[in-house]
C-alpha cells in the first residue's frame, strides 16, 4: 500500500501558487498612485465624490486608477498625472526657453512668468505646438518680503489685463524680435511677435501690471532678413526622413498661465490658471 499524498504548505518566504504578478502590482501600485493623486488635487477637498462638473474635478477624474484598469489605462493616468499635469516635476515649469532674467542684482527677487502656448489643434504634424514664456522681476519685494496676500493682490490685477471670460490673450508669435528694458524696474523683455501692435500691447499690459510707464525710448525691434518657412520641409537625417525645424514660426499663441517663482520656494505658485492643471489662487472665470 502506497503512502498517501500530503499537500506541503509553501514556507512563508515563498510565493503562493496562484501568484499573479500583474495583480500584485496593481494591488501595491494603485493606492499609491491614488494617494498622490489626492494630494495634488486636494484643493477640492477631502469629500470630494468622482464627477466631470468642472475642469480640475475632470482631471481628477482621468488621474484616478481603478481596479479594473488594464495595463494601458493605468500607464495613461501615470502620464497624464506626472507628465502633463507635471507631478513629477514638483510643480516646476517645463518651458526651456529664454529666461529673461535681468541684469544682477536679481537674487533674492521673485518672477512673476506669463506661458504662451499654441493651441495643439493647429499645430502641424509631426512637431509641438509653439509656446512662449515672458516675465518681470519683483524688483522691489524679496523671498522674506513677498506673501500669499501680495501674490492674490497680484493676481487680481493681471486677471483683467490678461483674460476675458476665462480666456488667456492671443498673441501671434512670428519671427520679429521686440527688446523692451527697464532693468530699474525689473523689466527686460524679448519678444517673438509679427507685428507691431501686438508686442506693444503685450509689453504695454506686463508693464501696467505693476503700473510701469510705457516708454517707447525703450523699445528696440529686430527684423530678420531671413523669412519664415511656410510649409514645413523634410530631409533624410541619419538615414530616416526628418522634419527640418523651423525657423521662427508664426502662430497664434494663448497665454495659459501665470505663476511666480521664488526663490528657495520648491514649487512655483500660481496666480492664474486657464487650462484647470493648477490649483491657482484666484479664477480666471
Amino acid at each position: 500500500m502506497s503512502d498517501p499524498i500530503i499537500a506541503k504548505t509553501p514556507p512563508s518566504d515563498a510565493l503562493p501558487d496562484d501568484y499573479d504578478p500583474f495583480e500584485h502590482l496593481q494591488a501595491v501600485y494603485i493606492p499609491q498612485h491614488n494617494a498622490v493623486v489626492q494630494q495634488y488635487f486636494s484643493d477640492l477637498g477631502n469629500d470630494w465624490k468622482p464627477n466631470i462638473a468642472t475642469t480640475r474635478s475632470s482631471l481628477r477624474v482621468a488621474c484616478t486608477m481603478v481596479d479594473n484598469d488594464n495595463q494601458l489605462m493605468m500607464n495613461l493616468r501615470h502620464h497624464l498625472l506626472f507628465d502633463l499635469l507635471g507631478y513629477g516635476k514638483s510643480g516646476l515649469i517645463t518651458y526651456h526657453g529664454s529666461t529673461n532674467d535681468i541684469a544682477p542684482p536679481v537674487d533674492g527677487h521673485p518672477k512673476v512668468c506669463f506661458y504662451f502656448s499654441q493651441d495643439r489643434a493647429s499645430v502641424p504634424t509631426g512637431y509641438s505646438p509653439v509656446d512662449a514664456e515672458y516675465s518681470f522681476r519683483l524688483i522691489n519685494e524679496t523671498a522674506a518680503t513677498f506673501t500669499k496676500s501680495d501674490a492674490i493682490a497680484l493676481a487680481n490685477k493681471i486677471k483683467p489685463l490678461f483674460f476675458t471670460a476665462g480666456k488667456g490673450l492671443k498673441l501671434t508669435k512670428g519671427k520679429n524680435i521686440y527688446v523692451y528694458k527697464d532693468e530699474m524696474h525689473g523689466y527686460r523683455l524679448r519678444i517673438y511677435c509679427s507685428t507691431d501692435a501686438d508686442a506693444v500691447d503685450l509689453v504695454q499690459k506686463l508693464l501696467e501690471a505693476r503700473d510701469v510707464v510705457f516708454d517707447e525710448n525703450k523699445l528696440s525691434i529686430s527684423t530678420p532678413k531671413r523669412s519664415n518657412t511656410a510649409v514645413p520641409s523634410e530631409a533624410i537625417v541619419y538615414g530616416k526622413e526628418t522634419k527640418l525645424q523651423r525657423y521662427r514660426p508664426a502662430a497664434d499663441t494663448y497665454l495659459r498661465y501665470v505663476y511666480v517663482s521664488i526663490p528657495n520656494v520648491k514649487k512655483n505658485i500660481f496666480l492664474l490658471d486657464s487650462t484647470g492643471r493648477y490649483n491657482a489662487l484666484v479664477s480666471v472665470h
